[in-house]
């Protein structure tokens, strides 16, 4: 089990945000606290080894990542595994963090990983996201 090299009152926000989501639980996974819905992950703290930069892993909606990457290099990366299917890496070290968009983004890959259906539409998108109207 690898330790968190994250600052420990960040891990505890971390958690206390996405355990907030509908039916999220948290399980250990590579030594590193995931967040999960049922067995899928929406996020997943990584960078805890000697050396390493914390972060943490999201999902993110389709085009998103690179807008994400290209607008802010230093706080966006694209993760190693899972940046292919369009997973976003966040730093969690700035000096500052910007709890509230990072709020949105682990509620967006929450709704991502639930997929359709009523627990999906209780996420609110990322500001500037328009929302899709339910068909009558």
């Amino acid at each position: 089990m690898n330790p968190s090299t994250l600052e420990p009152g960040r891990l505890t926000r971390l958690r206390k945000v996405c355990l907030a989501l509908p039916d999220a639980t948290e399980k250990r996974a590579w030594g590193d606290p995931t967040w999960r819905v049922g067995d899928r992950i929406f996020a997943m703290q990584k960078g805890n080894y000697a050396g390493g930069r914390p972060s943490v892993w999201l999902k993110a909606a389709p085009g998103d990542q690179a807008v994400l990457v290209d607008l802010d290099p230093q706080r966006f990366f694209v993760p190693p595994y899972l940046g292919h299917r369009g997973w976003i890496g966040v730093y969690l070290d700035s000096t500052r963090m910007d709890w509230p968009m990072l709020s949105r983004l682990i509620a967006q890959s929450h709704g991502l990983v639930v997929g359709g259906g009523r627990r999906a539409d209780r996420v609110a998108p990322p500001r500037g996201t328009p929302r899709q109207r339910k068909q009558p």
